[in-house]
């Protein structure tokens, strides 16, 4: 056979490598996913999920995702003539991707229905499904979407800002929000010396004509991390006279003059390449006083909670996709004479991840409940108020875990950049610092049982829905009740408390919502603890080969 018969035998062989998953609906193809959102009220939001998740899983929304990504954005100092401009600019599929995110309302649509019928929920899906294809842009998008719960706290600013952000029409430009459909806010607190030290900041506000809430202030100082800093304005922490404050800092003052906020420099970060964020220095620029002066962290903290939940719902979008990625290639690629989902070792591996995925998806779906009813119900905030804690800090490290290993069972493919997994895995671990590292959020949860004591009864009360099914969870629960009544003071054992409640509340949702050979697997491997130490190690006893085929979307 010559050279070149040779090399038209292999190109016309198919040479055993899978078409690309997408196009393909990523609402109707997770197995999970439909039935929570229904379960937490959302269900007549199921049509419009459906269509969102057909434009979300389409091949030209995929591919602005990997376009934005690979030419990430550039800081433009000055104008050619000289000028000072302090704009950051993007690849077009930046913006095509923010186009799409604002029009579905990922930013604003909590706000629009009536709290308890299912926005809240329908919104947290929509984002789930958003994040799979690219999370970056879900940055501005987030804090947007979070501004509105800081900026109640002066209601002349949220009534000024208020039907900008809640618009759902995206405009780019660096132009005075007067002059615009729509705003995005970013938030300004991390400095060099201080990280989540918020209270060493050095940054200071001088009041204009005395000052007081809503009123006119002049911020000096420089934020070590500033995400999205073409926002139109930011929520920004520095010291007034009475102490640690709240500030809206736009980018463009209402006469139509640019702020004095400038640029230093974009981050070249790890992962989340598609989104700027940047070190800006405040020079004398003008700000308004958002609720009371030395109240700033009790103001910007209800903004922060509400993207702690984002970062919790990007983590669990990333692991769904990983697995979707690597249930699809195992499905569609042969070795060693047989389909690979068909051997009994890639099988453990894919059952493993499949059931971390399905748990982590009831556990982000029965938060998102809990928020949309906290209104109306107050067990339903204590359960949010701690479990938004324990939720970010277990998911967002299982995320980086389940990426890593899905990325394997693709092997070589999977490392190119043409694949998503190598940007699904660069972005994992961004989401377990962002809001809060693992030993923030184990201190906000110590702080819970100590100051919200009805945060830990509503949690045991959660996990207690679930009792008299299963012994081995019972003694579980029995387990962690215990240890919340003694965690108080234990500094050192915070991130193994936190863990088991992760653990046993995951449990627990699954006995009461899981498919039944998920739920065992899952108890057996991580309440019994009859499992290795990797993913990939489920007892003989799992029903490992129906489990892995669930992780196969079905297009």
């Amino acid at each position: 056979m010559s050279i070149d018969d040779a090399l038209r035998r292999a190109a016309s062989s198919g040479a055993n490598q899978p078409a690309p998953l997408e196009p393909y609906n990523l609402f109707t193809t997770d197995p999970v996913l439909a039935d929570a959102v229904t379960r937490e009220g959302a269900g007549g939001h199921t049509p419009a999920l459906v269509e969102f998740g057909q434009r979300v899983g389409s091949t030209e929304v995929f591919e602005w995702a990997e376009l934005a990504n690979r030419y990430p954005p550039e800081l433009v100092s000055h104008s050619r003539f000289g000028d000072r401009i302090d704009e950051v600019r993007y690849h077009p599929s930046y913006h095509s991707l923010m186009e799409l995110s604002v029009a579905e309302g990922l930013h604003c649509r909590h706000y629009d229905g009536v709290p308890g019928a299912g926005d809240y929920v329908a919104r947290n899906a929509a984002m789930f499904l958003m994040a799979q294809v690219e999370v970056g842009h879900g940055c501005p998008i987030s804090m947007t979407g979070a501004a509105l719960y800081a900026l109640a706290h002066q209601p002349e600013l949220a009534e000024r800002w208020g039907p900008r952000i809640r618009s759902r029409a995206y405009d780019p430009r660096l132009v005075g929000a007067g002059d615009k459909p729509g705003a995005l806010i970013g938030m300004t607190m991390t400095e060099r010396q201080g990280g989540s030290d918020v209270r060493a900041n050095t940054s200071v506000a001088v009041p204009v004509n005395g000052g007081g809430p809503g009123g006119e202030y002049r911020l000096t100082g420089s934020k070590w991390f500033a995400s999205a800093p073409m926002s139109d304005a930011f929520l920004a922490l520095a010291y007034g006279p009475q102490g640690l404050s709240c500030f809206l800092v736009p980018r463009v003052l209402p006469d139509g003059t640019r702020n004095s906020v400038r640029l230093v420099r974009l981050k070249d970060k790890l992962g989340n390449r598609s989104n700027a964020s940047s070190e800006l220095d405040y020079i004398d620029a003008a700000g308004w006083l958002v609720g009371d002066e030395g109240r700033g962290v009790a103001t910007i903290i209800d903004m922060v909670n509400g993207t702690r939940i984002d970062c919790t719902t990007w983590a669990v979008a990333l692991m769904r996709q990983a697995v979707a990625q690597a249930g699809w290639h195992v499905s569609h690629r042969s070795a060693f004479g047989s389909t690979l989902i068909d051997k009994p070792l890639m099988q453990n591996v894919v059952a493993d991840l499949e059931i971390e995925t399905e748990g982590a998806t009831l556990l982000l779906l029965r938060l998102s409940g809990a928020f949309e009813r906290a209104v109306a119900d107050p067990g339903e905030a204590a359960l949010a108020r701690i479990g938004a804690a324990v939720a970010k800090y277990w998911l967002t490290k299982r995320s980086t875990t389940v990426v890593r290993e899905a990325l394997e069972c693709v092997g070589g493919d999977g490392y190119v950049e043409e694949s998503v997994l190598p940007r699904l895995y660069r972005e994992a671990p961004l989401n377990a610092i962002w809001e809060g590292s693992g030993n923030v959020i184990a201190l906000d949860v110590l702080r819970a049982l100590t100051r919200s004591p009805e945060s830990a009864e509503a949690f045991v009360g959660e996990l207690e829905r679930a009792a008299g099914a299963d012994h081995r969870l019972d003694a579980a629960i029995r387990q962690v009740r215990g240890a919340l009544t003694t965690a108080v003071g234990d500094e050192a054992g915070a991130r193994r408390l936190i863990e088991r409640m992760a653990v046993v509340w995951t449990a627990a949702l699954l006995v009461r919502h899981g498919d039944p050979s998920v739920c065992e697997a899952y108890i057996r491997s991580r309440l019994d603890r009859d499992r290795g130490s990797e993913l990939g190690t489920l007892p003989a006893a799992a029903a490992i080969e129906s489990i892995a085929r669930r992780a196969v979307p079905i297009r």
